[in-house]
């Protein structure tokens, strides 16, 4: 078995919240970890450096090739788990699987509303709420290559979520569980990895983890992540059930009727 702890999502899920988290738990900093050096404990799999290039000098086919070897190297990264951020679902590109199983040791995946995503993702990406509700029922959705990281396969919200789910050694975790009940959710992550941990270690990590200081942070320092597009700050509204007072009927009904059965199995629609 390889050691790489996938921490996965789809984008404005919680995924920074978790390795924020960890960042604040394993280092345990005397102050809050910088929102700006997550790469301290984390990295990002969609990197450009990890494939030789500017994101935008290769194709699918190029980058898919490449997975392997790239993934093989970030194993040797730490001795110990290496934990990798990414949006890919956990499905196949040009036949080749976009999260190696060979180096694979676990994974953590955070989900989120839909409705909320649609949310969130439409202010990150500076996208209409509409346009951001078809990308999410695309099952050939995917995140453009930039100069700073290669292309990420997303599909569609459902079968992002379904293929992740179905990951063995994975844990689940819900952002609506994390925001409600973070000293539960969070101990779930210690558990999962097998760390001992004192009450006041964890919970000193998540008040480090608390969306207002890290709202503070980006406001004192900006956040080295946040989209140029974007219209808001990254740490905007950090809320559960935001949908209920920006979506339209119409466009709930319509996630609705694109995700509902996946939506069910996380408790998100009766």
């Amino acid at each position: 078995m390889g050691n790489l702890v996938w921490l996965a999502s789809y984008p404005k899920s919680g995924n920074t919240w978790l390795r924020v988290f960890l960042h604040n738990f394993l280092l345990q900093p005397e102050t809050p970890h910088s929102i700006n050096a997550l790469t301290d404990v984390s990295v990002v799999e969609c990197a450009a450096v990890f494939f030789g290039g500017p994101g935008t000098a290769f194709t699918p086919l190029d980058v898919q090739k490449s997975r392997p070897a790239v993934h093989q190297k970030l194993t040797e990264l730490h001795s110990g788990p290496v934990f990798v951020k990414t949006h890919n679902a956990n499905l196949a590109s040009h036949d080749v699987p976009l999260c190696t199983p060979a180096v694979t040791a676990g994974a953590i995946y955070v989900v989120r509303d839909p409705r909320d995503v649609a949310v969130s993702y439409s202010a990150y990406t500076g996208r209409s709420i509409d346009e951001i509700i078809d990308f999410m029922a695309d099952p050939r959705a995917a995140i453009r290559a930039t100069d700073r990281q290669v292309f990420e396969l997303l599909s569609s919200w459902s079968a992002h979520a379904l293929s992740w789910v179905g990951t063995k050694n994975r844990l689940l975790l819900r952002y609506e569980d994390l925001s409600a009940n973070p000293e539960a959710a969070f101990g779930r992550v210690v558990r999962f990895l097998g760390n001992g941990s004192t009450p006041e270690r964890l919970q000193r990590a998540i008040a480090f983890s608390d969306f207002s200081v890290l709202a503070k942070q980006e406001q004192d320092t900006g956040y080295h992540a946040r989209s140029e597009a974007a219209q808001t700050a990254f740490f905007r509204a950090g809320k559960s059930a935001q949908w209920r007072d920006v979506l339209t009927g119409a466009q709930a009904q319509k996630i609705g009727q694109a995700h509902g059965d996946v939506m069910r199995n996380f408790g998100y629609l009766k």
